[in-house]
């Protein structure tokens, strides 16, 4: 997924929810790679910087210190497909690569969803 910023956040991305994804892929980078952690979390902030109430934003990070090899073994990345299918997400955000690639942003794109993948500084 391509880093972006997004450049309109519509009324109909506001009236659904903001998804955070925080992940680190082992446990050795959860432990020693704190400010990758921390900067993931801070992404809720930007997330209410785009117009969303803290009420709305969603933080999943129950896929912290699991490898990114398989989705099948990620409880929080298949919760965020779920709630992006559903049409409840407005935006998903998160650091670095956050999915399992251009599937993810098809289906994101389908439903109108937005993506913000990057630092929670960016853009």
């Amino acid at each position: 997924m391509a880093e972006s910023t997004p450049t309109k956040v519509r009324s109909t991305h506001l009236k659904r929810d903001a998804f955070l994804y925080v992940r680190q892929s082992t446990l050795h980078q959860l432990v020693h790679n704190t400010e990758s952690t921390q900067r993931q979390y801070a992404l809720s902030q930007r997330a209410v910087a785009l117009g969303w109430s803290l009420d709305q934003v969603h933080i999943i990070d129950c896929d912290l210190g699991q490898s990114g090899a398989s989705a099948a073994d990620r409880a929080g990345f298949q919760q965020l497909v779920t709630e992006v299918s559903l049409g409840q997400a407005g935006i998903v955000l998160g650091l670095e690569v956050l999915t399992s690639g251009p599937q993810f942003d098809g289906l994101a794109s389908l439903v109108g969803t937005m993506c913000l993948v990057g630092h929670p500084h960016s853009g």
